[in-house]
C-alpha cells in the first residue's frame, strides 16, 4: 500500500509528486532528500535503498540520475516496492522515449495520467506498457535526441566513429514518427555487468557475470520473434539444461549457472536448438536474465605498486592493461584507490602525450581518482602518484591503501561470449523487412584489485 510517489533530481528539486492516501506528511520529499544527502549513520557514504524516518518507510532507486521514491507507513516487502519503482521508471521511459528531468517536466500531464493508472489509492494496478495503452490517451511531447547529454543512455552503444543507433532509448513506443509513419525496427541488447576480484599477485579470486538480454520492439502487429543463442550453450551444473535433466549436451563453451525468462517467452525448442520464441509486448523488457560464474577472461588487468621514497613520501604506480581486441574501445573509465589517512598531498605524473585523462586527490575521503575518456583494446596506461604524509611514524603503507576499484563501459563487447546468432521475424508479406539491431555492452559492477 503506497502512500506517496515522487521523483527528485539529484539537486533536490521535486519534479513529480503524487499523494495517494494522505497519511504521510506533505514535507516528506524534503525530509527524504535531507536524509539521503547527509547520511552518516554507520559510516556509510550513501543512504540504503530502504530506511525509516519518523515512522515513515522510504524506498528509493536511482535511475539515470533521477531518484524514484515511494513512501508508506505500513510494513511492505522492500523487494516488491523497489521492483515497482524500477517498473514505473521503465513505463515512463517507454512512453516518453527519453527519461530525464527535461522530458518529465514537458510531459507532466502524461506522467500523472500514467501514475494514476499504475497505482490507485495506493494499490498497484498494472505496470505493463501494453495494458496501459488502453487507458492512457495523452500524447508524449518528444524530446529532440540532439539535445541529449553525450554520455547519456544512448551513447553506451556508440563504438568509436561507428555509431550504433541510439533510438531504442530515445523513441516513444506510442508516438508516431514525423509524417505519421512508424519505422519498423527491433532492438536486442545484451547487457552484462561483471564483478571481478584480483589478488595482490594478479590472480582472479572471484568472477561473476550478471547479464540481461533486453528487447525493445517498434514492430506493428506484434509478429512472432525467434532468437537463436549459441548452440553449445550449457545451463546449470555440468552444462546440462535445467529444463531437461535427461539432456546429454555436456559442458558447452558458454556455461550459465542459471537463467530466467520473460513470461512471453516460449521454450518449446530451447533444449534442442537454443532458440527462444516470443510475441514481444510493447515497451522495453528483459527477454532473459542470466548469471555466470564460469571463469572468463577479464577485459582489464590492474597492476599496482607502492614504494616508500623516504620517511614522509611514497610513490604509487598503477598500470591498466586492456586485454581485448584493438577494434573495441572502452569509455568512461574511472580508477579509484583509497590512500592512507595521513596522506596530505598527491602529485600526479601521466604518460607523455596522454590525452583525455584527468587526475584528482579527494582530500576529504583520502582517495586517489584517475579518469580516462577511452581505452583502445591492446593498450596500456600508467599513472604515477607521489604521496606526501603528515607523520613519519606510520604503519604498513600497503596494508593501509587500496583496494583499487575500476568502473568502465565497453560497447560491442561481452565477456561471457553469449551471442544472438540470428533474430528472425515472422513475415507478414514479401516486402516486410524491418530493421534489426543486436547490440552488446559490458559494464563494471565490482571490479577490484587488492594491493
Amino acid at each position: 500500500m503506497i502512500s506517496q510517489f515522487f521523483v527528485m533530481s539529484q539537486r533536490g528539486d521535486n519534479i513529480v509528486f503524487r499523494d495517494y492516501r494522505g497519511d504521510v506528511q506533505k514535507g516528506s520529499a524534503e525530509i527524504f532528500f535531507r536524509k539521503v544527502k547527509f547520511w552518516k549513520e554507520d559510516g556509510q557514504e550513501e543512504a540504503p535503498p530502504v530506511f525509516n524516518a519518523d515512522g515513515v518507510n522510504y524506498f528509493h532507486v536511482k535511475v539515470v540520475g533521477l531518484l524514484f521514491v515511494a513512501t508508506t507507513r505500513v510494513n511492505l516487502s522492500p523487494s516488491l516496492v523497489l521492483e515497482l519503482l524500477q517498473r514505473i521508471a521503465r513505463v515512463i521511459k517507454d512512453y516518453l522515449g527519453v527519461l530525464n528531468e527535461d522530458s518529465l517536466r514537458k510531459n507532466f500531464v502524461l506522467v500523472y495520467e500514467l501514475l494514476d493508472e499504475v497505482i490507485d489509492f495506493g494499490y498497484v494496478q498494472s505496470t505493463s506498457t501494453e495494458v496501459l495503452k488502453s487507458y492512457v490517451f495523452n500524447e508524449p511531447i518528444v524530446i529532440d535526441a540532439a539535445r541529449l547529454q553525450p554520455l547519456g543512455p544512448a551513447s553506451i552503444f556508440m563504438q568509436g566513429t561507428k555509431r550504433m543507433p541510439g533510438t531504442a532509448v530515445t523513441k516513444s513506443v506510442v508516438a508516431n514518427e514525423p509524417g505519421g509513419r512508424k519505422r519498423e525496427e527491433i532492438f536486442v541488447d545484451i547487457i552484462e555487468k561483471i564483478s571481478v576480484t584480483f589478488s595482490s599477485s594478479g590472480y582472479i579470486l572471484t568472477s561473476e557475470i550478471d547479464g540481461t538480454i533486453q528487447m525493445k520492439s517498434y514492430l506493428t502487429g506484434n509478429p512472432e520473434i525467434r532468437i537463436a543463442l549459441n548452440e553449445d550453450l550449457g545451463i546449470g551444473k555440468g552444462g546440462r539444461s535445467i529444463y531437461d535433466y535427461r539432456s546429454s549436451s555436456g559442458s558447452g563453451a558458454v556455461v550459465l549457472d542459471d537463467c530466467n525468462f520473460h513470461e512471453s517467452v516460449r521454450l518449446d525448442s530451447f533444449d534442442t536448438d537454443r532458440t527462444l520464441s516470443l510475441i514481444p509486448p510493447d515497451g522495453e523488457f528483459p527477454v532473459m536474465n542470466y548469471r555466470m560464474t564460469q571463469e572468463f577472461k577479464p577485459p582489464f588487468r590492474i597492476n599496482t605498486l607502492i614504494e616508500e621514497a623516504g620517511p614522509l613520501k611514497a610513490e604509487v604506480i598503477i598500470k591498466v592493461s586492456a586485454e581485448f581486441s584493438s577494434s573495441i574501445t572502452a569509455n568512461t573509465i574511472v580508477v579509484e584507490m583509497p590512500l592512507p589517512k595521513y596522506t596530505t598531498r598527491v602529485s600526479f605524473g601521466l604518460e607523455p602525450g596522454a590525452a583525455g585523462q584527468r587526475t584528482d586527490f579527494k582530500e576529504a575521503t583520502k582517495r586517489l581518482e584517475w579518469g580516462l575518456k577511452k581505452i583502445v583494446g591492446g593498450s596500456e596506461h600508467t599513472l604515477r602518484a607521489k604521496l606526501t604524509f603528515s607523520q613519519e611514524t606510520h604503519g604498513n603503507i600497503t596494508k593501509e591503501s587500496g583496494p583499487v576499484n575500476m568502473t568502465f563501459t565497453i560497447p560491442m563487447y561481452n565477456a561471457s561470449r553469449l551471442q544472438v546468432k540470428y533474430l528472425q521475424i515472422a513475415k507478414k508479406s514479401s516486402t516486410y523487412n524491418p530493421y534489426r539491431w543486436v547490440r552488446y555492452v559490458t559494464q563494471a559492477n565490482s571490479y577490484v584489485a587488492r594491493i
